[in-house]
């Protein structure tokens, strides 16, 4: 068994908008992100299979064309390989949880976070 608790976990700015903490275990990655208000997760897709928890704020989430807004308190799933994108309509804290772990974090390969 190990503890994880968010408050012991560097946030890293991905972009002046978004900023994330992550934990990756054998065969998930969960990440805490933080967006600003107005920020973007531009539009990308990845093997992993997603859910997505809000804590607070609002984000309207864009799956293959298709926008919905998750509210606090929702949570969205967003299948392997969907094309997605993400914008902050007020300041918002998610939780994801991936599986399998995320590779392309792990290797430092996710640059259509920092643009």
């Amino acid at each position: 068994m190990k503890l994880f608790r968010w408050s012991a976990i560097e946030k890293e700015q991905m972009n002046p908008a978004v900023a994330r903490q992550v934990i990756h275990t054998d065969r998930m990655t969960i990440a805490r992100v933080h967006l600003q208000k107005g920020g973007i997760v531009a539009g990308h897709q990845h093997p992993n299979e997603q859910v997505t928890l809000l804590e607070q704020g609002r984000l309207r989430f864009t799956i293959e064309g298709e926008s919905v807004v998750l509210e606090p308190g929702g949570v969205l799933h967003i299948p392997s390989g969907a094309f997605h994108q993400v914008e902050a309509l007020e300041d918002s804290v998610a939780v994801d949880v991936f599986s399998p772990p995320r590779e392309d974090w792990i290797r430092g390969d996710d640059a259509y976070l920092r643009k």
